[in-house]
């Protein structure tokens, strides 16, 4: 099914007056569905919990989003992380909400500067919130409807055992189709199955494209063979890298102020996987990084990975990673 996924930072009440909310779990999501059969287009956007507290939920929502929505109820540091990290996921098409609290007043040109310092300058700046179906018209110009020839990638983000169909994992196509009775390998470990069935929204489908949420239940695999941030590819398919040790260029974030030093912990985040690993060495924005596990990733993506650290205070993200190559 045609879909465009939604990265939103925004109040409950503002993604209720867009969509009908579907899941919830570490992330929200919201589902809007226009059109019937093939002409059907869906919105499908998703809200990370617990930001800024927690970095991850919103790094995984942007993995997967070719779009966002940001409401701003005052100006400060998260927004500017926020905007930095929309930016660095290559998400180039967006809103920016201005709400302020009751009581308060946000300078639209204050935050039109801190868009565009932040690379987000094709994003369009609301005065005050705009008429849902404003929003969700602009949004569903943008669903993609043809299917790029790419090799399929799933990612996986949940997963359990069903009595009587076994094991299912839910994630997202991140690339290519996913095809009933593909015979697939299941990364970390290289495991061999086939897709015994598959579900989008709820309905049982034949296949599934980029931009899915889809259930992919496999036969021909052990139960305990997933896990969150698990990949699924085709079978003898080249796509994914194993490394234990990384060398990667990073174009550094802007407003990030820290530069890192041999010794310190940074995190990997890519197609729903958050990897941890540790600074070998460093020279200028290209370093080696030695990781905490074997990991199994691709080296070209449309969307890069964003290298973060978790104590590094206002700014956690470091940068995009612009190359990665075992060493």
């Amino acid at each position: 099914m045609p879909v465009l996924n939604v990265a939103v930072l925004a109040t409950e009440s503002l993604l209720r007056s867009l969509g009908k909310i579907s899941d919830s779990r570490d992330v929200e999501s919201y589902v809007y569905k226009e059109g019937e059969g093939p002409e059907r287009r869906i919105l499908s956007m998703i809200r990370p919990l617990k930001h800024p507290e927690s970095l991850r939920p919103l790094l995984s929502t942007l993995n997967v989003a070719d779009s966002g929505i940001i409401e701003v109820r005052e100006i400060n540091a998260a927004i500017g992380e926020a905007m930095v990290a929309y930016s660095s996921s290559k998400v180039a098409n967006g809103h920016i909400i201005i709400n302020p609290k009751d009581g308060d007043w946000i300078d639209p040109e204050k935050l039109s500067l801190i868009r565009d310092q932040a690379g987000l300058e094709s994003w369009k700046i609301h005065d005050s919130l705009p008429d849902p179906h404003e929003i969700r018209s602009e949004l569903l110009s943008r669903v993609r409807t043809d299917t790029a020839d790419e090799e399929v990638l799933v990612s996986i983000d949940q997963h359990f055992v069903v009595k009587g169909i076994g094991l299912v994992g839910i994630g997202y196509v991140r690339s290519g189709i996913i095809r009933k009775h593909d015979s697939v390998e299941i990364y970390p470990g290289g495991h061999v199955g086939v897709v015994r069935s598959l579900q989008v929204m709820d309905d049982d489908v034949d296949f599934a494209i980029a931009g899915d949420r889809v259930g992919v239940a496999l036969r021909g695999v052990q139960d305990n063979i997933l896990d969150k941030g698990s990949q699924i590819v085709g079978v003898g398919s080249k796509l994914l890298t194993r490394m234990e040790k990384s060398k990667i260029e990073i174009n550094i974030s802007v407003f990030q102020k820290n530069v890192l030093k041999v010794g310190d912990v940074v995190h990997m985040s890519c197609d729903l996987q958050f990897i941890v690993g540790r600074v070998e060495s460093v020279s200028g924005s290209s370093m080696v990084v030695v990781w905490d596990r074997p990991i199994d990733v691709r080296t070209s993506s449309e969307k890069p990975p964003l290298l973060v650290q978790l104590d590094a205070g206002p700014m956690r993200i470091i940068g995009a990673i612009t190359d990665i190559h075992p060493v």
